[in-house]
């Protein structure tokens, strides 16, 4: 009798659907020794990075791909379109916040994304990060030290998981209220040195994870050299001696995140500062070693600006909402369950309806929020209702991938990423780490 074939999208499929963290767990475990044994290895991009910022190549803006639904589907639609453009460097990533209201915590997306690649027959380093594991200002004017070790909490857990890449943002805490660029600054990259070494501390033997840090929150005003300069000055001052720091920065250059939506629904055209994007780019590269800058809030940019973050050396480009959206309005997506997600919403999200703001206006907002409590029911459509909807995305992947330049690079990945297995850490207790307190997600 012979060997029953591998059904790794059952393996995934329970893992999504499975509510015990034990049971979540041991599936992930299966997942990650079976990629392991097909050369699929959950890696950094940290040395990657470092070369950019020796100037070794550049040309190309890494995606790094929130995917909040479907996402195995969506996943295997991203490993099929790397494969077709020859792409290595491409990040899936996933936000603090968009953990507690996608429920997905960091072992399940982990998970899920290695079972995509393993389905695609992908081969080679898979860079999945942790995206805005932001500091709530409220919460540290009560507690600095509460605060910090609850993102220590987050970041073990996830690093236990397989996310070798880690965004800090601590640009929550930068007070605009001083005078003083570097004061504006203090708390900021005060937590993200104290952070960073705790990762270089736990981070597994052999790995160098990536850290990136934040000198803008989204939304807010737009970063210049001096706000990079006085953040980076003071985060080498406040690591300690030998550690090695962060790979990249996040600024502000007139995103928010998901966009600025229109009473209709619509979503309002961004001015982004490309110029900015350019300058902190090449100051992170030629004064402190850095890849470059990051820009976040960007899915819902018009089509015609995506070519421009190459064009100014802009290393990293986060994208989330737009994928959200086209689920959303697939006109393969049922519209009984999007009409039963609404429904819901004007119960479960009332309090966030705001006085004189239409009905589109609010939907759009807060059907993120419905994620979760839909994940299995969305994930239970049939077969060809989520190809159908996926097809779509996919597209949109290809047509970003080819935008952002990011082809044609999986040799200069290879060259510089080494492959490193990781035995995954048996975790005594649920850390409860994840928490719906940010909105953080593009």
């Amino acid at each position: 009798m012979g060997r029953r074939p591998l059904d790794i999208e059952k393996i995934a499929m329970d893992l999504v659907m499975s509510d015990d963290s034990a049971i979540k767990e041991k599936l992930a475990k299966k997942i990650f020794d079976i990629a392991y044994k097909k050369d699929i290895y959950p890696s950094s991009i940290h040395q990657f990075y470092m070369a950019r910022g020796r100037g070794e190549f550049g040309g190309f803006t890494v995606p790094a791909i929130n995917l909040r639904s479907m996402t195995y589907d969506l996943a295997r639609a991203i490993f099929r379109v790397a494969k077709k453009n020859n792409s290595g460097a491409f990040i899936f990533e996933i936000a603090k916040s968009e953990m507690g209201y996608t429920s997905q915590p960091p072992i399940e997306y982990a998970g899920v994304i290695l079972a995509a690649g393993i389905k695609e027959g992908y081969v080679g380093p898979v860079f999945i990060q942790g995206d805005h594991f932001q500091v709530n200002a409220k919460k540290f004017q009560e507690s600095p030290g509460k605060e910090i070790d609850s993102l220590k909490a987050l970041i073990s857990e996830s690093i236990d998981a397989g996310f070798y890449n880690i965004d800090i943002d601590s640009s929550t805490l930068v007070d605009l209220s001083k005078t003083d660029i570097k004061k504006q600054q203090y708390w900021n990259y005060e937590a993200c040195a104290k952070l960073t070494q705790f990762i270089r501390q736990i981070q597994p033997r052999g790995v160098e994870i990536s850290v990136g840090g934040e000198i803008g929150e989204v939304g807010g005003k737009n970063s210049t050299p001096e706000d990079l300069r006085a953040f980076m000055l003071g985060f080498r001052e406040r690591l300690r001696k030998g550690r090695t720091g962060i790979s990249k920065i996040s600024i502000q250059t007139g995103t928010s995140h998901g966009g600025v939506v229109l009473p209709d629904g619509t979503v309002a055209q961004v001015k982004l500062d490309f110029d900015t994007l350019k300058a902190l780019s090449r100051i992170g590269r030629e004064e402190f070693g850095l890849a470059g800058a990051v820009q976040h809030g960007a899915s819902t940019l018009p089509a015609e600006a995506f070519h421009k973050f190459p064009e100014t050396e802009t290393c990293e480009v986060h994208l989330a909402t737009e994928f959200q959206n086209m689920i959303y309005e697939s006109k393969h997506f049922p519209q009984e369950l999007k009409a039963k997600i609404y429904d819901w919403l004007k119960i479960n999200a009332a309090q966030e309806k705001k006085e004189g703001e239409s009905e589109e206006q609010f939907f759009y907002k807060t059907r993120k929020k419905s994620l979760g409590s839909f994940k299995k029911e969305i994930m239970s459509l049939p077969g060809q209702v989520r190809d159908a909807i996926t097809g779509e995305i996919e597209e949109r992947f290809d047509f970003l991938f080819k935008q952002l330049n990011a082809v044609n690079n999986k040799d200069l990945v290879d060259k510089y990423v080494a492959l490193k297995r990781v035995i995954m850490r048996k975790r005594k207790e649920d850390t409860k780490a994840v928490q719906h307190d940010s909105e953080g997600a593009d």
